[in-house]
């Protein structure tokens, strides 16, 4: 099969998208409007950029009617977010958070999310994730126009908070304990359970 995916709708070429591009980590991302009021909102468009400086990016869609997210509005007045990891047990609370709220109206409180504060940025933080990456925006990217385009969100991380419970006897992060979840295709899930080794050829030349 070959598909010209320009001379599809928006839509069925977002449907072939993300059935082939995964698993898809997920980003949980909490910001604050002008006024302080909390969001939370999950995107699977997700990704770490660099280590030099520490940098994520994350990619929210445009509602159906071409509008910004609530997100996107919040970056652009509070340029401060925090970026969660979402284990199994947390998705049904994480999938709760993707209906679309009026403006304003928080998500920690209106699907009983515990919060807790950040330590560097005003937005707080999901009190039981297993991690949370405090950032700074760097930019915001807008990619296309109206429904289906999306804005790139491009990530300083200032802090990170990791729970001691997903760390294996040397101290590093645990995948089986971590148990963290990406997005398949349409309503399909994956998490780090299940995995193996490859070793890496030499880089070096």
């Amino acid at each position: 099969m070959e598909i010209d995916l320009a001379a599809l709708s928006a839509r069925e070429a977002y449907a072939w998208m993300t059935d082939l591009i995964t698993p898809r980590p997920i980003a949980w991302v909490s910001t604050v409007d002008a006024q302080g009021r909390s969001n939370l909102a999950p995107f699977s468009f997700f990704n770490g950029v660099t280590s030099s400086p520490p940098t994520l990016l994350f990619v929210p869609v445009n509602l159906r009617d071409g509008a910004k997210k609530d997100t996107v509005l919040n970056l652009e007045a509070v340029p401060e977010c925090v970026v969660h990891i979402v284990p199994r047990a947390l998705t049904e609370k994480m999938n709760a958070c993707a209906a679309r709220l009026p403006h304003g109206e928080s998500e920690f409180s209106a699907f009983g999310i515990e919060a807790a504060p950040s330590s560097r940025v005003r937005p707080p933080r999901v009190a039981a994730a297993p991690a949370a990456f405090e950032c700074r925006v760097r930019q915001i990217v807008p990619v296309g126009e109206g429904a289906m385009a999306a804005h790139v969100v491009i990530c300083d991380i200032l802090h990170l908070h990791v729970r001691d419970d997903i760390l294996g006897e040397k101290g590093a992060v645990d995948a089986a304990l971590l148990d963290s979840v990406g997005r398949l295709g349409g309503e399909d899930y994956a998490t780090t359970r299940e995995r193996f080794q490859l070793e890496r050829p030499d880089r070096r030349r």
